[in-house]
């Protein structure tokens, strides 16, 4: 498993939980974001930077068991960092 991919994930996924949380409910800050974590990161991920999307990537056979077990942990840390720093510095 290549490191930069799970780090795109990773990062991504961050950068989407960030939106949410800093948006105020503004849907199309959201959206944009999410639009633009999926271009930079689709060359080297995919651009999932979501559980649901890796599972039925996986569900499509398009990731192995391990791709998608290692992809849902980058994800989730991401998600969890991005609500700590958050909580933290808010």
């Amino acid at each position: 498993m290549h490191t930069v991919k799970l780090l795109s994930e990773f990062l991504g996924t961050f950068l989407l939980i960030l939106s949410v949380l800093a948006s105020g409910g503004n849907a199309l800050f959201v959206g944009l974001t999410l639009s633009l974590v999926i271009f930079f990161t689709a060359k080297t991920s995919g651009g999932h930077a979501n559980p649901a999307v890796s599972f039925v990537m996986f569900l499509k056979n398009k990731l192995t068991t391990e791709e998608f077990a290692s992809e849902v942990v980058a994800q989730m840390l991401g998600g969890a960092v991005c609500l700590y720093m958050f909580k933290a510095l808010a």
